[in-house]
């Protein structure tokens, strides 16, 4: 097993004196300087992943990745243990990273959004169907509504008034590039060369993707999605697999390029296993400096007590038996213009406040539905990590992974089918998408595969 390095954090900490304390704290840190250089350089396997990027550490870049852990780490009045090895700290809801930025500094928190997206007449007719199918079986198989989180297996809750934010450990940075890479997404590394309505997916650094999306003339505010839940194989510690939805805008082979982002991910590397977990992400700046994955920086500001993003979701599908999935909804509030997020059954997460934002602070220009994974081509040949379910489009329900109900927000805060759905795979002998339209699933597409095959070496 890999080495599990942590720290009691300090609102969790008490002493009789503040010398103690600083006692205390000094010793603990030399060992934790001791631990790591008897340990970090050992080869270790995790999940069939290699772990070797582990190496001596300075005792100057572990102060550094400490005071780093230690901001993004807030006290917290209440700590659960998951059955996943996670620690989910309850902390008070004004003193969550969000208001680290320093945009946000004298943010007056929205409780609510002064408006949810209205449902068009027929919508509601076809989410009864929906709803009266989901309980039976589809393709024999049967499909379950939600997939939750499993640090609820505990069977504590956070108070009210405070939110659940996993806790980052160390280990955590020592496993990225480095302590600037944490919790972000690189930038894109080479200049796109695309039509000018086509997504930004191609890129230098091995993102390859299998998406739908739409780029019409209509005005973007939001959009919606339901979306099958697997744990696909990652096949090295430095990629990923995530299916998610992008709300973009802004210049895609520019320096300004906004993005909201929200689904599942696989990544090894930022959460150190191989489950599949709920995360956000954003940027304003294309990758560059702003943003991060879930509550990794300051931004995004979360109101729910029972939802933990970058948590693992369970339970997950399992190939030819049940389904499950998750519904996440992104809109922006007709009268502040905060990016407000649902999941599930309109259980509202939180918010990405307008002040973070250039284009998007007025609307979005695309949206983007699908999967994404990296290809590190390790000894020359394409990546094995698996996109969705691991399997093509074509084997369909309970064998491919799913997007269903597609939907985006217009202008008038309403939500409608997509009319102009198109789709992208980069290459469809690693991963393909297959998109069409029924009375119960309305847009919807199956998509996904295993990467590296006899067809794609």
């Amino acid at each position: 097993m890999g080495i599990f390095v942590g720290r009691r954090k300090k609102g969790l900490i008490s002493s009789s004196s503040s010398s103690s304390s600083s006692f205390s704290s000094t010793f603990h840190f030399l060992f934790l300087v001791l631990y790591l250089v008897l340990n970090l350089e050992r080869f270790s396997v995790v999940l069939g992943l290699n772990y070797t990027r582990y190496r001596q550490v300075s005792s100057l870049r572990l102060a550094r990745i400490q005071r780093h852990i230690d901001k993004i780490n807030k006290p917290s009045v209440l700590t659960i243990q998951s059955p996943d090895g996670d620690i989910i700290d309850c902390v008070h809801r004004r003193k969550q990273p969000a208001f680290d930025h320093p945009l946000l500094k004298n943010h007056k928190i929205q409780k609510e959004p002064a408006e949810r997206p209205k449902v068009k007449k027929m919508v509601k007719i076809d989410e009864q169907r929906e709803e009266e199918n989901s309980k039976k079986e589809r393709g024999g198989l049967r499909m379950r509504d939600i997939a939750w989180q499993m640090w609820h297996l505990n069977g504590t809750r956070c108070p009210k008034g405070t939110i659940p934010v996993r806790r980052s450990t160390v280990n955590d940075v020592l496993r990225a590039k480095s302590l600037h890479d944490f919790g972000k997404k690189r930038p894109r590394s080479l200049p796109l060369a695309r039509r000018v309505d086509a997504p930004d997916v191609v890129s230098g650094n091995g993102h390859e993707h299998a998406i739908a999306y739409t780029g019409s003339s209509t005005e973007i505010y939001g959009a919606k999605a339901t979306i099958n839940v697997w744990d696909p194989s990652i096949e090295e510690i430095n990629e990923f697999s995530l299916s998610q939805i992008w709300l973009l805008s802004g210049s895609f082979d520019g320096s300004d390029l906004n993005s909201i982002e929200a689904g599942w991910q696989v990544s090894p590397e930022l959460y150190g296993d191989s489950r599949p977990r709920l995360f956000t992400y954003w940027t304003s700046d294309s990758y560059q400096a702003t943003g991060c994955y879930n509550l990794l920086c300051s931004g995004f500001v979360q109101l729910n007590s029972r939802i933990a993003i970058g948590a693992a979701i369970s339970p997950v599908s399992s190939f030819s038996s049940n389904q499950y999935d998750i519904t996440i909804l992104i809109w922006k509030d007709p009268k502040l213009g905060n990016w407000w997020m649902s999941f599930g059954d309109d259980t509202l997460v939180g918010y990405w406040p307008a002040e973070l934002f250039t284009h998007l602070a007025d609307r979005a220009s695309m949206v983007e539905w699908g999967g994404e994974v990296v290809n590190t081509r390790s000894n020359g040949l394409h990546t094995s990590t698996q996109m969705g379910s691991g399997h093509f489009a074509e084997d369909g329900f309970g064998k491919a992974s799913y997007f269903r109900n597609l939907e985006i927000v217009d202008s008038d805060n309403t939500l409608s089918s997509p009319q102009d759905i198109q789709t992208l795979a980069e290459n469809t002998n690693c991963y393909d998408i297959k998109s069409t339209y029924d009375s119960d699933w309305g847009q919807h597409f199956y998509y996904g595969g295993p990467g590296r095959n006899p067809q794609c070496p």
